[in-house]
């Protein structure tokens, strides 16, 4: 039996993530979630992803693709969005 998820505001979990983003080693000026949403049993970050002007990835995407899945592995398991 997996233990009971704490219910969270989206305000309150963004602001938790954030904080773990600034604090990460991989941390990328710029680099913060701006939006979360719950998937099932899976949060969703998202937020800036330094695509180039063609709209194309850019050396930062994957940095930042790799933050948010860190996340969402980080977090799912322990809170659910109000």
């Amino acid at each position: 039996m997996q233990p009971e998820k704490e219910l969270i505001t989206e305000t309150a979990l963004l602001e938790m993530a954030n904080g773990i983003i600034k604090n990460h080693e991989d941390f990328i000026h710029g680099m913060h979630a701006d939006s979360v949403e719950q998937k099932g049993e899976i949060l969703v970050f998202k937020g800036e992803f330094f695509l180039g002007e063609d709209g194309t990835p850019t050396g930062k995407t994957m940095a930042v693709f790799n933050m948010f899945k860190l996340l969402a592995q980080q977090l799912s398991g322990k809170y659910r969005l109000r």
